[in-house]
């Protein structure tokens, strides 16, 4: 009790600090730099930060609240935005595309899941805009919070350019602003006002779910992908699974591997199996509709079926692997239990996993 009232103090105080301060100083005793590197230097008449990588606002948890900044914008392919609520692994995110100017995905809205962006199933209006870059001025960026909802405006937009639902837990975490990924950026007047939580004309623009798809799917510990590469040695790899987590489709399109598995916890392994059962009451065809992010082995009852690739830039140089029912297979179903597996390899984005078989007459789903 003692601790949690002495962070409630601290924080309390950081906030009346920067509420009597308003911008808040761009400097190492208040900012801890990450990256390749950082240079503090006025530029175009403001105090910034030049900045390759990312930093972080010492001493703070933010829950709620406007977070504002200015950044000078480069026409190169880069990423810069801002984390909040973040715990280092978790956190909700929006950052810009610098080099799709006037594109519909130039912005992006996204939760950081064990520290993957799932912009593979995050895409489209609900949580992307439109916006050509100022290449010759400052941005301004503005991003209020509160709850379960957030909004952002760009350069002093009078209303927000983007509605959206965060689906991470409500819960305080750093601030933290990412600047250029391969030159430097330049980033100044930040703002945080912990009292600053209007969300004005919530608006979020909803997703058609896919019909009929898989509602859940059972996921195996993480394995390496290379195991799969000699089919006699399958089976071998399934039997030696722990199955002790599951995941659920989420905005109607996929089901989200990464809420239940951290590609980056140190162990070997990038691959998980998602299962389910399919009880048939007699041998029969049935076609299976799936999408997967980034590779798949589909397994039917221990014998591989297919083989497939969804990774961001595979098929060509804008192909960005976003989730849907792009692949399929027959399914040769034996009468009685049949087990259906997909081998999920991940490098990249959102890990994930969907399907449907349309046709459900003489068949159950588990």
């Amino acid at each position: 009790m003692k601790k949690t009232i002495l962070l409630l103090l601290t924080i309390t105080s950081f906030f009346t600090q920067l509420s009597a301060q308003e911008i808040i100083p761009i400097d190492t005793n208040t900012w801890d730099f990450q990256g390749r590197g950082y240079v503090i230097e006025e530029y175009k008449g403001k105090k910034s930060a030049y900045l390759i990588g990312a930093m972080t606002l010492k001493n703070t948890q933010f829950l709620n609240g406007t977070i504002e900044y200015d950044i000078f914008l480069k026409e190169e392919r880069c990423y810069p935005g801002v984390y909040f609520r973040s715990d280092g692994v978790n956190g909700e995110q929006f950052f810009m595309r610098l080099h799709l100017s006037g594109l519909e995905d130039a912005t992006q809205a996204a939760p950081l899941v064990n520290n993957l962006t799932p912009w593979q199933l995050m895409f489209g209006e609900r949580y992307s805009f439109a916006h050509t870059f100022n290449y010759e001025g400052w941005t301004h960026v503005k991003v209020v919070v509160n709850g379960k909802r957030a909004q952002v405006y760009l350069d002093y937009a009078d209303e927000p350019n983007l509605s959206w639902e965060l689906t991470m837990p409500v819960k305080p975490g750093s601030i933290i602003l990412r600047g250029g990924r391969v030159t430097g950026l330049h980033i100044a007047n930040v703002k945080v006002d912990p009292n600053a939580t209007e969300i004005k004309n919530f608006n979020p623009i909803p997703r058609k779910p896919i019909e009929g798809l898989i509602p859940e799917w059972e996921i195996s510990d993480m394995f390496e992908e290379k195991l799969l590469e000699d089919p006699s040695k399958i089976p071998a790899v399934i039997e030696a699974r722990k199955w002790e987590r599951s995941v659920k489709v989420e905005e109607g399109t996929a089901a989200n591997i990464s809420r239940v598995q951290n590609l980056y916890n140190g162990e070997p392994g990038e691959t998980v199996f998602a299962k389910v059962t399919i009880q048939s009451d007699k041998d029969q065809l049935k076609y299976f509709e799936f999408g997967y992010s980034d590779r798949v082995v589909t397994i039917l009852n221990g014998k591989p079926i297919y083989k497939g690739t969804n990774f961001w830039r595979s098929r060509d140089y804008r192909y960005l692997g976003t989730i849907g029912l792009f692949d399929g297979v027959y399914l040769d179903l034996k009468k009685g239990k049949n087990t259906l597996l997909l081998a999920v390899s991940e490098s990249f984005g959102g890990w994930l996993v969907t399907g449907r078989i349309k046709d459900m007459d003489g068949i159950k789903i588990k």
